[in-house]
């Protein structure tokens, strides 16, 4: 399986007559791009925004991030969800680099909404800040969902999804600037001086856990939750066979562009061949029962163990329940013989002194923390705020509260704001982007 990722630089971004791109300057059509997002009838209200890194500008309630690209070929960029099932990480894809869709509510948030500082000390957090972005800014008719603190967000999302393919068709017949190309040799065919590096697997646990559907992630339209552990080539993850789901606090959440870009992966390729012999990507689930939690550990194991893998990294998107998956799977591969790293954030309160995931086991002894969800960030006002501040307290999301006895409402008078690090987007980076580090004092 061959995949060649056509880059695109965005070095600016403007509306103009047509939707387009020429020496860095990407050109979006306005009124053609929303005609895409109208497509579903539920949107009422839509509108696009232009944001760049240093606008004194404050995004939220963020719900989904999306890289604009087109398959040169022809058919969706996410196959199964925007158009026909396809298969993913073969062919041509172009892509249109440091920018992304930002889709964020007009007004109503939820539990998996998060915030965006494009400028100021908020930046530092999450990744978003850095990059060029085009923001949906919209709402839909869908009352049902408007006070319930989880919200499926489909009518958004996927108006995200098809304003992303949009843009990055402008590009479909263009020479890009760089081309990465990604390709691995079966497993069972791959040469001498390859198989005699180390074996690595990368185990990811896309979030899964809601039995109701249309929360959770997607793999090619399939809800995770209904999935067992499966052993994919990482060019599907990295070529739209991956969608992020609505369903977990923010901080913790891996967007559709956080799938598209997923750096561990990005990085192991540039291993291969070199210190490891990268195997591919087993997808797991996380669930609820404990029997489940154990089911899925022994498939991941058994799997790393008939592919020959010497070491494994698993990486968990989100905290909480999904620690007792994390572990169990760490437990398991290590009990068959398959030394593991963890990736995770960590859940220790607002002191930093509680217990940091909710299973622990002395077999998972070598565990990568991308920071704390529970701490305490303090930010000043925002000249301006696309979306609503007050849904940060008003609507529940993770990190955000109306009142609490010793630090009042989130939201102060002056647009100042406090919440808890778990209402960042995306702000935990365990895909790969993360800067955090733990340090002893």
């Amino acid at each position: 399986m061959k995949l060649e990722l056509g880059n695109f630089f965005v070095k600016d971004i403007t509306f103009g007559d047509n939707t387009s791109f020429n020496n860095g300057t990407l050109t979006i059509n306005k009124e053609e791009a929303l005609s895409v997002v109208r497509e579903d009838e539920d949107i009422t209200e839509a509108d696009l925004v232009i944001v760049k890194p240093g606008d004194k500008v404050r995004l939220v309630p963020v719900k989904e991030a999306i890289e604009p690209r087109c398959r040169v070929a022809g058919g969706s960029v996410f196959p199964a969800v925007t158009g026909e099932l396809i298969q993913a990480g073969n062919g041509r894809t172009h892509a249109l680099k440091d920018c992304s869709v930002l889709v964020v509510g007009k007004h109503w948030g939820g539990f998996q909404d998060g915030l965006i500082d494009m400028s100021g000390e908020g930046a530092k957090y999450t990744y978003y800040s850095q990059l060029k972005n085009i923001v949906l800014v919209a709402d839909t008719n869908e009352d049902f969902e408007k006070k319930e603190q989880q919200k499926k967000n489909r009518a958004l999302r996927w108006a995200g999804m098809r304003l992303a393919e949009y843009i990055g068709n402008c590009v479909r017949n263009l020479t890009p600037e760089e081309v990465e190309t990604f390709e691995l040799e079966p497993v069972s065919k791959r040469c001498e001086e390859i198989n005699k590096l180390p074996s690595v697997v990368l185990v990811l646990q896309p979030q899964s856990q809601m039995e109701e559907m249309g929360y959770n992630d997607l793999l090619y339209g399939w809800d995770c939750n209904h999935m067992v552990p499966t052993f994919m080539h990482p060019n599907e993850v990295l070529d739209g066979a991956m969608i992020s789901g609505s369903f977990m606090p923010c901080s913790s959440k891996w967007s559709t562009y956080d799938f598209q870009n997923f750096p561990t992966i990005k990085n192991l390729y540039k291993e291969h061949g070199k210190t490891v012999n990268f195997l591919g990507v087993i997808m797991s689930n996380l669930n609820v029962a404990l029997q489940q939690k154990e089911r899925s550990a022994q498939f991941v194991a058994q799997m790393a163990k008939s592919l020959g893998a010497d070491g494994a990294i698993v990486a968990e998107e989100g905290y909480g329940n999904p620690d007792a998956d994390f572990i169990a799977c760490i437990v398991a591969l290590e009990d068959a013989g398959v030394k593991t790293v963890g990736l995770t954030n960590e859940c220790t309160g607002r002191d930093g002194a509680s217990q940091p995931l909710v299973s622990l086991d002395e077999k998972a002894n070598a565990i990568v923390s991308c920071g704390n969800v529970s701490e305490l960030i303090e930010l000043p006002p925002m000249e301006t705020v696309i979306g609503e501040l007050q849904s940060l307290a008003r609507d529940g999301l993770s990190g955000g509260w109306a009142g609490d006895e010793k630090l009042g409402p989130s939201v102060k008078e002056d647009g100042s704001i406090i919440m808890e690090n778990n209402s960042m987007f995306c702000g935990d980076q365990v895909v790969g982007w993360s800067t955090k580090t733990m340090k002893e004092f």
